[in-house]
């Protein structure tokens, strides 16, 4: 029978249950600026408990000792937060830190790592339970999974639990995220793996089921009767930077639409769950990617940012780009998804580097009212629709835009604005986005996280794409410079159908 912990995190707030974390590759930069600032985030919120412990898996030994090991955690406090904040949480993290040094493809590093968790289970009374955290290259996934099974560090027996977070990319197209999946269930059930995708570890994004569901004024007009469009942009103001090599690889549509606008998409449209229950919500969402169209070459546009106002040189000049790169820095898709609910509405999704500035926002068009009776009157324009904004990034809240009279004599209109923030109203503390999916997984809350079937879906959903591009001549790149919002060819894809993107 599979082992839970439902008893420890049944009251919001209450600590995660005993446990250690596991972060193999723990040099790295993921490690660093996001997992050990959010273990820390949570440790000053009183979310972990003190029978906790971090394990670092690394390659160099010298920085997997004892006192480097304690030093790299240092300097990751040091350098997100106020000296009395980092000195509590260094204190706490100090104390529980255990260091492995060894190959993730080295069974000795297991042996380590069991003795390590053993040790934990002694000292500290985490139980044996662990989460093994893959903040690893993708190629490495299958190498390390396969060494904690073959190992048995993924038994769950006594009452302990064991759960393995996969970051992203989880695969490259449809066969490969297949056979990746099919592998990784051989070696272990599919309830232990939780799939990551860190945008949804953001207060607005986790706010749309609530907005949506608990909320009786805007339920009952989501969907193709009022709504006219939706918008989806993740956009990022800075080039590839270091990550040419990576990009080279990947691109705009792999990196970023396949799962985070893809997420976004499925919470923004999908049915009301059963419950707010993890499988109840993934079933949904895993309805909602099954009923999206396979994008069509010709309503997709690629797009490589070259040099602008704001940069010297594009991205064919970065440090380790090839310097004829046919890769994407910018995508737009427009998508339809095929139900009762949404049959007819485009959802315009776009991402890229190098744009005018750094936003993640989701954008509901509401239709126009009839502008007969207001014929005559002046400020038309406020009547183009209602327009609710979500904002993901770098802001996170939302706004709602609707006609209003201005004051004065005569009829003359007036958009307004009514605006929420969740820094403003609640006092929110910075955060690294992870805190929320760390904690779920600890204790076993899989809302979040992706599902085997909604990863396949995704690339479903851009794999003919993803064949059309491979052929250069067939879908050529559009150029645009470094500082705009992405080449023309994006506006054109929303202008011949009377629409127009939201770039203020």
């Amino acid at each position: 029978m599979r082992q839970t912990t439902d008893d420890y995190c049944i009251v919001p707030g209450q600590p995660a249950p005993p446990s250690s974390i596991v972060i193999f590759g723990a040099t790295g930069d993921l490690a660093k600026r996001k997992l050990l600032p959010a273990l820390a985030n949570l440790h000053q919120a009183k979310l972990l408990p003190q029978d906790f412990t971090v394990i670092g898996v690394g390659r160099d030994s010298q920085a997997m000792g004892k006192e480097a090991f304690a030093a790299r955690v240092a300097e990751a406090m040091e350098a997100h937060f106020p000296p009395a904040t980092a000195l509590a949480s260094r204190a706490y993290l100090a104390e529980r830190l255990q260091p492995v040094a060894g190959g993730f493809d080295d069974p000795a590093t297991y042996r380590q790592l069991g003795q390590a968790l053993e040790q934990a289970g002694q000292r500290f009374g985490t139980r044996g339970s662990a989460v093994f955290y893959l903040a690893t290259p993708p190629g490495v996934f299958p190498t390390v999974v396969e060494h904690l099974s073959k190992s048995g560090l993924l038994e769950e027996s006594g009452g302990r639990f064991r759960r393995v977070i996969i970051e992203k990319p989880f695969g490259r197209d449809l066969a490969s995220a297949r056979a990746l999946n099919r592998r990784l269930q051989e070696l272990m059930r599919e309830e232990q793996a939780y799939r990551i995708d860190h945008y949804l570890g953001k207060e607005t994004v986790q706010n749309i089921l609530v907005f949506r569901f608990g909320n009786g004024i805007f339920e009952p007009v989501w969907d193709r009767r009022y709504v006219d469009h939706v918008q989806i942009t993740m956009a990022e103001d800075i080039g590839v930077e270091q990550r040419g090599p990576y990009y080279e690889g990947a691109g705009a549509l792999r990196d970023m639409v396949q799962n985070h606008l893809f997420q976004l998409l499925s919470l923004i449209a999908m049915e009301p769950p059963a419950s707010f229950g993890a499988e109840a919500v993934r079933d949904e969402k895993a309805k909602l990617l099954s009923s999206l169209q396979p994008m069509a070459p010709e309503q997709a546009v690629r797009g490589q940012y070259g040099p602008g106002d704001r940069a010297a040189k594009g991205y064919r000049q970065e440090a380790r780009v090839a310097p004829d790169s046919q890769v994407e820095t910018f995508t737009a898709l427009r998508a339809q998804v095929d139900n009762w609910r949404w049959a007819g509405v485009p959802f315009y999704l776009r991402t890229g580097k190098a744009l005018a500035r750094r936003r993640t926002e989701i954008v509901i068009q509401f239709k126009a009212a009839p502008h007969q009776l207001f014929r005559g009157a002046g400020g038309m324009e406020a009547l183009q629709g209602n327009r609710l904004v979500m904002q993901i990034a770098p802001r996170e809240g939302i706004s709602l835009v609707f006609a209003a009279k201005q004051p004065g004599p005569g009829l003359k209109l007036g958009k307004v604005q009514m605006d929420f923030g969740y820094a403003e109203y609640f006092g929110t503390k910075p955060h690294t986005g992870y805190e929320t999916l760390l904690y779920d997984c600890l204790c076993g809350d899989a809302t979040l996280f992706q599902r085997a079937d909604t990863v396949e879906l995704g690339w479903q959903a851009i794999q003919p794409l993803l064949d059309a591009w491979a052929g250069d001549k067939a879908c050529p790149l559009s150029p645009y410079p470094a500082g705009s919002w992405g080449p023309p060819e994006a506006d054109a894809l929303l202008e011949r159908d009377g629409r127009a993107w939201k770039n203020r």
